[in-house]
């Protein structure tokens, strides 16, 4: 408990730079890690709305407007971030 409060405290209070990022992880990289997680998301989406409904159809359309209204979401949800200074 100890050891991850102290792992957390200094991952918490490292500062990042752009420099490093991009050493560590390329924005293209990060951008094809985003797409494909979609993907993989959609994909569970619609198998799970397929199994519920039996209608491929209707999975199709549940699927589709999760793929588009998560896109949404994600990106308000990083603007957000970007404006809170903890862990910075």
């Amino acid at each position: 408990m100890i050891v991850d409060q102290m792992i957390l405290d200094k991952v918490a209070t490292e500062k990042t730079t752009y420099q490093n990022d991009i050493v560590s992880e390329k924005p293209l990289r990060s951008i094809v890690k985003a797409i494909s997680w979609r993907v993989v998301g959609t994909l569970d989406t619609l198998i799970v709305s397929y199994i519920l409904t039996g209608q491929m159809a209707l999975a199709t359309s549940i699927a589709s407007i999760d793929f588009v209204t998560k896109m949404i979401l994600y990106f308000f949800h990083e603007r957000i971030w970007n404006r809170i200074k903890w862990g910075r």
